[in-house]
């Protein structure tokens, strides 16, 4: 019988331990780097999954639903102010007429409103143009425009701003000079009291400025005309109109625009 060598079996022993040691190594960078290219493909078939792409097209919605909410707003506050504006051109006209300071055609003064078809749309499309244009020029100057924002003010506003017309049509003084420098310190009046700032006053100016250039050239074309004109071919005191009407204007649209966000003014 034989008897086992006890050297010869250690020997065998540690080289099948070692040999099992060395087997499970590989095994265990095998298995590592399996589960990296199993992890590398989920994220990839995660990525571009359906599931994903219809969350890219849930959260890219945001920025074209805030642009159509501009845009309905926009649409919103221009036919407010162009009713607005044809309103006042309604009755504001109306009054001129009757007190024969503005003369139509006899075919035009036998309509309902007793003015031409035009003059009511021509306001209404111009007021608008100005009470939108007055919170982009805040917007872009960085200047939003805080004083006396309440509609209280605004209403206040446009009484003023009918008195004044309602003014230059009643008042009679010895010449037209003396009215206008009346009308003028008025609408200055006016736009101190319920406006006063810069961007408003240039905005003004500039409005009576090609508003009184455009009602010269419907004059000179025989459109219609002013009885009495002493400014070219229209009153030297409608420019006063035209600026208290474009401040009175400017104020409605800012006060429509107060619930719009501000954009962030970039120097």
């Amino acid at each position: 019988m034989e008897t086992p060598v006890p050297g010869l079996e250690g020997h065998a022993c540690s080289c099948s331990s070692a040999s099992g040691r060395r087997n499970k190594a590989p095994l265990r960078g095998a298995t590592s780097g399996l589960a990296a290219k199993v992890g590398e493909m989920l994220s990839s078939s995660v990525s571009s999954s359906p599931v994903t792409f219809m969350a890219h097209r849930v959260q890219k919605p945001s920025g074209s639903s805030s642009s159509l909410n501009l845009s309905r707003d926009v649409l919103q506050r221009s036919l407010v102010l162009f009713f607005v504006g044809t309103f006042l051109a309604l009755v504001l006209n109306l009054l001129q007429i009757q007190r024969n300071v503005t003369l139509f055609p006899e075919e035009v003064m036998s309509t309902i409103f007793s003015s031409a078809w035009w003059v009511p749309p021509c306001c209404g499309t111009a007021a608008a143009v100005v009470g939108l244009l007055y919170p982009c020029i805040d917007s872009h100057l960085g200047e939003p425009h805080k004083f006396k924002r309440e509609w209280a003010s605004v209403m206040r506003c446009i009484a003023v701003f009918v008195g004044i017309n309602h003014a230059s049509a009643k008042l009679d003084f010895a010449n037209n000079i003396q009215l206008s420098l009346t009308l003028a310190v008025l609408s200055l009046g006016l736009w101190w009291t319920f406006d006063r700032s810069r961007s408003g006053l240039g905005l003004g100016i500039t409005i009576a400025f090609l508003a009184t250039l455009i009602t010269q050239f419907l004059v000179y074309n025989g459109v219609y005309q002013y009885t009495s004109p002493d400014f070219l071919y229209i009153r030297s005191w409608l420019p006063c109109i035209f600026f208290s009407g474009g401040v009175t204007v400017g104020n409605i649209g800012r006060q429509l625009a107060m619930g719009v966000p501000e954009k962030p003014h970039s120097d």
